[in-house]
């Protein structure tokens, strides 16, 4: 019985990236009063059995991007004269199953899921059918946006009801393509008769603007406001709101935008395509990478020496038609399904010119060459802690990867914690500071907190995750669960203040979605929450009231202070402890050479580069 536990709560944590609160049973029976009538069709949903709100799941926005429509951007969906019961959960998208399995039964490592789901959910507070609000009536409308590093992810881990209706909004959560599916970019693809969307490569982008576009067109029936629609989303799901603020693609198409944990990451065309020793090199799985190892796998070429040889004297109509033959295990094969919760690592988020710009995306901030909206942008205190959980050599695991022991508090929140700082520099105070200087003061951010989880037997969760990534989207849908479960994450004995903190983020959230600013959330009974640089304070800090509580501070984080705070922290016993922290920021791309050799006056010159 001792291993049962550490199981679950491993299932649990490896289930963040891409957490909501996952419903047991998010089903039910056909409600009259759900009847709603949209462009494509009628649809017909159910009443939700725990909250006052109607639900709608699996409805299309876009055709199944299969066959031909494979690396395609998506078409809007076929008329139906048939009402269409909206009761289940569409497919999730194709991805490797995580520790946890997946809904059609596959086991970790294995391929989940489906090319053809394209679908999308809705919730709203319950109105009768006849009563459904119009003109200066209607609801505020969130789209939320799944995270899993744009390669794993699905909607059926968000019960977005008590967020719709403690809000009084209408949430609509969506699918899109996801790693080799959702980001591929070659030649072959830019063929004769393909459009200026097709050829971009940036086809899970594309599918969130159609989703948009359906909102836009469709939501007026659910009694949500088409004129006013806020994205959402955590992790890569913020990565791609950003995404959605840089594409011209998306202009017009929402009025404001919330940003959870996320990054500004993207990918040049060359890094897309091109092989990766040439001169300017591509991606480790680059599309031509890829193809490689499909035309080895397929025993047409005895290596990756002979595949390049074959691929040189195919047409771009047989390559085309190669990768289009392919099946999704066969494009999975390319992969390792091992990464983080099934995660694996692949171009995305491309600079084609069209749908994002080719630019760096920091430097579009600066220049205002963006989706100038109301946004609203924050980070957790300890994001790392839940990786370093699962990789630090200062926690003992069993069972390829459960932690059951940390030898090394001190260090492993060193390890964790500074790069949980670097993140909110590069991914909060960095960006929020460049779009106040560009749109003024409508830019909004926040710092999460919480870190009162439980204990585990022998484990203190509080120390080892604290405020760790995504632990701040079960406040935000007001659900006080996590894969299920309430314990050990969420203690029974603070169940009334913990409620309390999600009450106020939950109103914080649907009051800016409502009006552009958090203000005083929804009721107007919260602290103030100012815009970046209001007197003199920069964001919020969400945190229970027995702790500090909800507060504005005057803090701004940047790369180079962080780097000195670390220089002076008297906790690291060794400089090489420090130098093993500025490798990681070396990988990750957030230092050069250079300054890791100047690190510690250069003593960090002669520390091996090792993977931790």
């Amino acid at each position: 019985m001792t291993h049962v536990t550490p199981i679950l709560l491993a299932l649990a944590l490896f289930s963040l990236p891409t957490l909501g609160c996952r419903p047991a049973e998010l089903t039910g029976h056909l409600e009259d009063e759900t009847l709603r009538t949209l462009a494509q069709g009628a649809v017909q949903g159910f009443a939700h059995t725990e909250a006052d709100a109607h639900v709608w799941l699996g409805i299309p926005f876009a055709q199944a991007p299969v066959g031909e429509l494979r690396w395609r951007a998506p078409r809007p969906p076929e008329p139906s004269d048939e009402t269409l019961e909206a009761v289940a959960f569409g497919p999730s998208c194709v991805q490797f199953a995580g520790p946890a399995g997946a809904r059609d039964g596959a086991d970790s490592g294995e391929r989940s899921g489906s090319e053809d789901c394209l679908t999308l959910n809705v919730f709203a507070p319950a109105i009768a059918a006849d009563a459904v609000p119009t003109a200066s009536g209607r609801f505020p409308v969130m789209l939320w946006i799944h995270g899993g590093g744009n390669t794993v992810g699905d909607t059926v881990l968000y019960d977005a009801s008590r967020l719709a209706v403690e809000g009084q909004v209408i949430v609509v959560t969506a699918q899109y393509r996801l790693g080799v599916f959702g980001w591929f970019s070659h030649p072959a693809l830019r063929d004769d008769g393909t459009t200026a969307d097709d050829r971009s490569g940036n086809y899970g982008t594309l599918d969130l603007v159609r989703a948009l576009e359906w909102v836009e067109r469709n939501i007026g029936a659910f009694g949500g406001d088409p004129r006013n629609v806020t994205i959402f989303g955590e992790s890569a799901g913020g990565s791609n709101v950003f995404s959605l603020m840089l594409s011209p693609r998306a202009a017009g198409l929402f009025q404001r935008a919330i940003v959870q944990s996320g990054g500004l990451g993207t990918d040049t065309r060359a890094k897309a395509e091109n092989w990766h020793d040439d001169p300017e090199p591509g991606n480790a799985h680059s599309s031509h990478e890829v193809l490689a190892h499909l035309l080895v796998r397929e025993g047409r070429a005895a290596d990756r020496k002979a595949a390049r040889a074959t691929l040189e004297g195919m047409s771009m109509e047989e390559t085309g038609a190669f990768l289009r033959e392919q099946t999704p295990d066969a494009l999975l094969s390319a992969f390792s399904g091992e990464g983080f919760g099934g995660m694996y690592e692949t171009p995305r988020l491309l600079r084609d010119g069209r749908v994002l710009p080719d630019a760096e995306p920091m430097d579009a901030l600066r220049a205002g060459f963006y989706n100038r909206v109301p946004v609203m942008i924050g980070s957790n205190a300890h994001e790392n802690r839940l990786f370093a959980l699962f990789s630090s050599e200062h926690v003992s695991q069993v069972f390829g990867g459960l932690p059951v022991r940390v030898r090394d508090l001190r260090a492993y929140q060193l390890e964790a914690d500074y790069p949980s700082k670097l993140w909110k520099a590069r991914g909060v105070d960095g960006p929020a500071a460049a779009m106040r200087a560009a749109q003024g003061p409508s830019v909004y951010a926040y710092r999460f907190d919480w870190d009162d989880e439980g204990s585990l037997l022998w484990l203190d969760l509080a120390d080892l995750l604290g405020a760790a990534h995504g632990m701040e989207i079960p406040f935000v849908f007001n659900r006080l669960r996590l894969f299920g479960m309430q314990w050990p994450i969420f203690q029974k004995s603070r169940s009334k203040i913990d409620m309390r903190l999600a009450d106020a983020m939950t109103s914080y959230w649907a009051a800016f979605a409502a009006t552009g600013s958090p203000g005083r959330g929804r009721n107007g009974s919260l602290p103030a929450w100012t815009a970046w640089g209001e007197n003199g304070n920069t964001f919020m800090v969400l945190d229970s009231e027995d702790d500090a509580g909800l507060r504005m501070v005057d803090e701004h984080v940047t790369r180079e202070g962080v780097f000195a705070e670390m220089d002076a922290d008297g906790r690291f016993r060794t400089f090489v402890e420090r130098c093993y922290i500025y490798a990681g920021f070396l990988r990750w791309g957030n230092l050069t050479h250079a300054e890791y050799e100047a690190a510690n006056a250069g003593k960090c010159k002669d520390v091996p580069l090792k993977e931790r």
